[in-house]
C-alpha cells in the first residue's frame, strides 16, 4: 500500500487538489505497479502564517 504525504500552503481550488491527487496516484501506479485503489494520498494544508522560509512567514511576504 503506497502512502504519499503532501504538505502545501492552503489556497488551491478543489479542482486543483483533485487533479493533484489523480496525477500523483497515476505516477505511483505507473512506477510501482500498485493498483490505484491501493494508493493513499494525504494532503496537509497549512495556513500562510504557519509556514516560513528563511525566517519570514509566508503571510508576511510581499
Amino acid at each position: 500500500m503506497p502512502l504519499v504525504h503532501i504538505e502545501l500552503i492552503e489556497g488551491r481550488s478543489q479542482e486543483q487538489l483533485k487533479n493533484l491527487v489523480k496525477d500523483v496516484t497515476d505516477a505511483v501506479t505507473k512506477n510501482t505497479g500498485a493498483p490505484a485503489e491501493h494508493v493513499h494520498v494525504v494532503l496537509s494544508e497549512m495556513k500562510k502564517d504557519r509556514y516560513s522560509v528563511g525566517g519570514v512567514l509566508k503571510s508576511d511576504e510581499q
